[in-house]
């Protein structure tokens, strides 16, 4: 049995011979046009048997009508020596500025800046192997605080997928961002609910139909930039963290709360707080500002086992959350 020869529009891309380099000429007719990247893509895609990656391009900066997009924000990343804040240091910052609108609609970049800090100690083996930062990649480098001041200044918002860990470093780094409104990618948007299964930005990426070279700070800057505009759902990813930036929330602090309600307290979400940080030594939940009442109500009647228990409540909005 012979095969039959494909027409030039057709493609195998798995069967037969590889496709040469050059185009195949067919008598009678020009030269047979070799399938383009996408062709192959939407192939593989049609066929309901793999799914296609494509690589995040960075965006460039582009002006932006500043009328239509009058507001600032930062998405950060860092990368450091370890997790304390309090003695381990910066070793790389990302900053990507970008303007957007009050309904969460993102503009356009407007600036970045990326910069590496060679630190006080060597950099640990184990951070090395997750950035890929050497001690020789950071030797004599200086982040440009002017530079980071410049971009930072103006937001309205900044955003870190964790800012729980990046805000306090980025606080004993410098004060410009002291006073800055804070939100976080991974708490402040309900990825389950819009179908991935897990917040690592690797995971957001991935399931968005994308991949990039990750844990190099400004790399994952752009990445989630690009998950927050184009992630799955509608409103986008960034409108809902937007909006959920902008309500306030409640700390309760179950201060003396008797030893054998620990159990109840802990199956309910409270998390316990060993008196550092500002905070008391208690159990604690953090909840939307309209859960309050319900919730005292629930201490009162379950917990405490009496009506007129006050505990501790502190008010936060993005201006305190994530703060050290």
């Amino acid at each position: 049995m012979t095969r039959s020869a494909a027409s030039p529009s057709q493609f195998d891309l798995f069967g037969g011979e590889p496709p040469s380099s050059a185009p195949e000429k067919t008598p009678g007719r020009g030269p047979a046009r070799l399938p383009s990247h996408e062709d192959m893509a939407r192939h593989l895609t049609e066929t309901g048997r793999y799914r296609i990656l494509r690589r995040l391009e960075p965006r460039g900066i582009e002006p932006v009508d500043l009328s239509a997009f009058p507001l600032r924000g930062i998405v950060l990343d860092t990368e450091t020596t370890g997790l304390n804040h309090r003695k381990d240091e910066i070793i790389e910052i990302g900053l990507i500025a970008f303007a957007y609108d009050a309904a969460g609609k993102i503009g356009g970049v407007t600036g970045l800046y990326g910069g590496l800090q060679q630190p006080s100690v060597p950099i640990p083996a184990d951070v090395t192997r997750l950035t890929g930062l050497t001690d020789d990649m950071v030797r004599g480098q200086r982040i440009d605080l002017e530079a980071v001041h410049a971009l930072v200044e103006p937001a309205d918002l900044v955003i870190a997928h964790n800012a729980g860990f990046d805000r306090p470093f980025c606080e004993a780094f410098s004060d410009v961002f002291r006073h800055k409104a804070w939100a976080c990618s991974v708490k402040e948007v309900d990825w389950g609910t819009r179908g991935y299964e897990g917040t690592k930005l690797g995971y957001l990426v991935g399931q968005s139909g994308f991949f990039h070279d990750g844990h190099r700070a400004v790399d994952d800057c752009f990445a989630l930039l690009e998950v927050l505009e184009r992630g799955a759902g509608t409103p986008s990813p960034f409108a809902e963290l937007l909006a959920a930036s902008q309500r306030a929330r409640v700390r309760i602090f179950a201060e003396n709360s008797p030893f054998d309600m620990k159990d109840h307290l802990k199956a309910r979400g409270y998390r316990w707080s060993d008196g550092t940080e500002g905070k008391p030594k208690c159990w604690w939940v953090e909840l939307p500002e309209e859960a309050l009442e319900a919730e005292l109500a629930y201490l009162g009647s379950e917990i405490y086992r009496w009506r007129d228990a006050d505990p501790p409540v502190r008010r936060l909005t993005a201006f305190d959350r994530y703060k050290g």
